[in-house]
């Protein structure tokens, strides 16, 4: 087990080093001077060179690189004051420091991503145990016909129409809103409400059918029938063998979903108008604000590289067939 994640974390090294270096590579590719951009519109050629300068621009390109790469790990210095570890540059637009800038938006993401997945799990995957539980009844097809039903829609499509209903007709909720956890719990959890339950109606199909397809074909195993064959109860059964085996495809999509929310819910975020990590990629790319286009991309990248070595790991914890081959 520590061979395998020595190995995985090794190549998700080097990968992010190849995303790094193409990412960095392809700040420079732009036909616009970076520095013009961060000059702005009245920009003279003197104020152009100190850019250059304070910005590291008028070194060569592999010592640019290596700077940055440099200051991920041990900070660096710019003319603006000093970028402590892990330092992704300085932004064109307010001359924050980027990793300042992401973490001001990352606790957003994180409460919508954690929240959302609460919800969405414990209803997605309730709604497909009981589905394969009860199979060919009624709770069955209504929960699979629900599910075809809301894999559909879309949250930019969903979201306008549960506003509507629950803020502007009824009065029920309030706009979304961000408020920090350590603030006020209340708020925090009142105002990311919406969003959570537009996220869960439209990710628990998912789930559900998933959820109930791998119990389905999980109870007819020959190891389950097994322990049906031995007297033990099918409550045992059900929960201790098939269960066990139907999560290595659920896992799967968990990591997938986890990751693509944690590296931006840009639809999410638009559509409820909160300002994340999503919002902030779009916003990079509107303001042509390179530095932190430029770190949004590692660190979205980092998290779908950690989430996937973390869902192979888990692989190996829940079915020991994945050990021993």
């Amino acid at each position: 087990m520590l061979r395998f994640l020595i190995r995985r974390t090794s190549g998700a090294a080097l990968i992010l080093l190849l995303i790094s270096a193409f990412t960095f590579f392809m700040y420079f590719a732009i036909p616009q001077d970076p520095a013009l951009l961060a000059c702005g519109k009245n920009c003279t050629p003197d104020a152009l060179d100190i850019i250059h300068k304070n910005l590291g621009l008028d070194s060569p390109l592999p010592v640019q690189y290596w700077d940055f790469l440099k200051g991920i790990f041990v900070g660096r210095d710019f003319a603006v004051g000093h970028c402590d570890a892990p330092c992704f540059g300085v932004s064109f637009r307010n001359n924050q420091m980027v990793w300042d800038t992401m973490m001001d938006r990352l606790p957003l993401t994180v409460s919508l991503t954690v929240g959302g997945l609460v919800v969405f799990l414990t209803a997605g995957l309730g709604a497909g145990l009981l589905a394969a539980k009860f199979r060919g009844t009624w709770i069955d097809k209504l929960f699979s016909g629900a599910s075809l039903v809301t894999s559909s829609f879309q949250i930019y499509l969903l979201g306008p129409i549960v506003m509507g209903i629950f803020v502007y007709s009824t009065g029920w909720l309030k706009r979304p809103k961000y408020v920090p956890f350590t603030e006020n719990p209340g708020a925090w959890f009142m105002g990311l409400l919406i969003p959570w339950i537009v996220m869960a109606t439209i990710f628990t199909a998912n789930y559900t059918r998933m959820a109930r397809s791998s119990m389905i074909e999980q109870l007819q195993e020959e190891h389950v029938r097994a322990a049906k064959a031995k007297g033990m109860s099918s409550r045992y059964v059900f929960f201790r063998y098939a269960w066990r085996g139907s999560l290595i495809p659920i896992i799967t999509i968990i990591g997938m979903d986890i990751a693509a929310l944690l590296s931006g819910g840009m639809v999410t975020e638009l559509t409820f108008n909160l300002a994340g990590f999503g919002r902030l990629a779009i916003e990079s790319v509107t303001n042509k604000d390179l530095p932190v286009l430029m770190g949004v991309m590692l660190v979205s990248a980092a998290f779908i590289i950690i989430f996937n070595v973390i869902v192979d790991a888990l692989y190996a914890v829940i079915d020991p067939r994945v050990r021993l081959s």
